[in-house]
């Protein structure tokens, strides 16, 4: 049996604005409909998989946990990182938890990565696993389509084009561009994927040996670790300690005994909107269409349009990403594609809300979104799921009114409890102190307008949470 991990942190800026800090990129739907992250959840699910771990923070927790639902995956475990300390600690702690069963496969997998092929990642984990079992450390890799920068190789001893488990002779980081014309030249280099698998007890002999200093703060934090709503949060001050480095830098790269198998799929890490235009264009124009969208005379163009009511049309493009969301619009110049980082980081320093902010804020009772927003006054579309439970809250600055427009929703308001239906509606005064949860067996659609002097969500004054979100 071969234990999933799945790495599930990270804010994807690069991939603005579908991805931002609010809502990264694993949890977007790019090609069919499913999320990078469920998509990962989809190719670990089956027999020879025990259930998943999950690597993610508290403020995903519960997105993680509702996209892992609607796969039907309702056993994994999710660990919350109180900091984010890159992969070689988020790694070494889901070791350590797997420590009684030292001869356990793990397999170690990124949640944004596209791979089309599922037969054919699952032939590469399992050209994998004997070698693992005999105690290699074992890398998958990519066979290079073209000379790309982003991206670390593999440089193997043996014949890249085999399907097997080759021993490795070199880590390279990303390279320039004549390094990497020559690496694909040479024919023995794979992009690093990102993906491992190991048995528990050699990975955790090889960060004994190479990086020591990790294991401390993260047995620390495991063992300070408590369970919330089902989450493991571990220890903050302790996890805080371990140094902020990637597995490869602390391990891979030093270990002894490394192997690579070519994964042998069409594989992309989203790491740009270039990456995803050569994954995704087709015919001779080169084209990468998505959602409401005309192109007119245009080559090697992507087009992508997320909300239904906004159409994009593209006219004599060349060379150009164009997304457009209802908050925000990307056109930038394909080969720039890297440099969409920076445009978060000026936006930022701007102060402009759509740097972090999704414009759906996704909430563990449901999620929001704004429709209106003007000078004392603020209306919202809200959703909330089945058993979906707003906190008990009040509010010293708005007041609101609720309009159910779909399903039932149980209202409290002071001392009152009442059921609403379609087409009702109820006033929250200014300081009462109310609720709002839906007891049916469908999703719950109501409009809010809120009035008053200062409409922010940060005033609100919390007594009482089903979600522990104090913590």
């Amino acid at each position: 049996m071969i234990h999933p991990v799945i790495l599930c942190g990270g804010s994807g800026s690069r991939m603005w604005p579908s991805s931002r800090k609010a809502f990264p990129k694993q949890f977007a739907a790019f090609l069919n409909g499913r999320s990078l992250f469920q998509d990962t959840l989809a190719r670990v699910s089956g027999p020879e998989f025990t259930a998943p771990t999950i690597v993610t923070n508290d403020d995903f927790r519960f997105l993680a946990q509702d996209q892992a639902v609607e796969l039907g995956v309702t056993d994994a475990e999710i660990i919350l990182e109180p900091v984010a300390r890159d992969t070689a600690p988020a790694i070494l702690t889901a070791a350590l938890r797997l420590e009684a069963t030292p001869e356990a496969l793990m397999l170690v997998v990124p949640s944004d990565h596209l791979i089309r092929d599922a037969q054919a990642f699952a032939a590469a984990v399992e050209a994998g696993q004997t070698a693992a079992e005999g105690g290699a450390l074992v890398a998958f890799g990519v066979t290079p389509q073209r000379p790309d920068t982003g991206y670390g190789y593999l440089e193997l001893a043996g014949d890249a084009r085999a399907r097997i488990a080759t021993p490795l002779a070199s880590y390279s980081e990303k390279p320039d561009r004549a390094r990497a014309e020559a690496m694909l030249a040479a024919g023995n280099y794979l992009w690093n994927s990102g993906i491992f698998l190991f048995r528990v007890a050699d990975l955790l002999e090889a960060y004994a040996r190479h990086a020591p200093e990790l294991i401390a703060p993260c047995r620390a934090a495991l063992e300070a670790a408590e369970k919330d709503l089902g989450f493991l949060r571990l220890g903050a001050a302790d996890y805080a300690k371990a140094d902020a480095i990637s597995i490869d830098y602390a391990v891979m790269e030093k270990a002894s005994g490394v192997v690579a198998v070519p994964l042998g799929a069409d594989w992309l890490d989203l790491g740009s909107w270039f990456t995803l235009h050569a994954f995704q264009a087709e015919g001779k124009k080169r084209l990468a269409l998505s959602g409401a969208v005309t192109a007119i005379d245009c080559t090697d163009t992507l087009l992508r349009s997320e909300d239904e009511n906004i159409h994009l049309v593209g006219l004599g493009l060349k060379n150009i990403a164009a997304i457009a969301m209802r908050d925000a619009v990307l056109v930038a110049d394909l080969d720039r594609a890297q440099d969409v980082r920076a445009v978060v980081e000026e936006l930022q320093r701007k102060n402009v809300p759509q740097a972090v902010e999704f414009p759906r804020c996704h909430r563990p009772w449901g999620w929001y979104e704004t429709l209106c927003l003007r000078d004392r006054f603020q209306v919202k579309r809200i959703m909330v799921k089945p058993g979906g439970i707003l906190s008990l809250q009040s509010h010293v600055h708005r007041a609101e009114h609720w309009i159910v427009v779909r399903g039932t929703a149980r209202v409290t308001i002071d001392e009152t409890v009442q059921l609403l239906s379609e087409n009702q509606s109820v006033y929250i005064p200014l300081g009462a102190v109310h609720r709002m949860e839906n007891p049916g067996k469908v999703p719950m659609f109501l409009i809010e307008v809120q009035t008053g002097s200062y409409l922010g969500e940060d005033d609100i004054i919390r007594y009482e949470d089903v979600y522990n979100r104090a913590k």
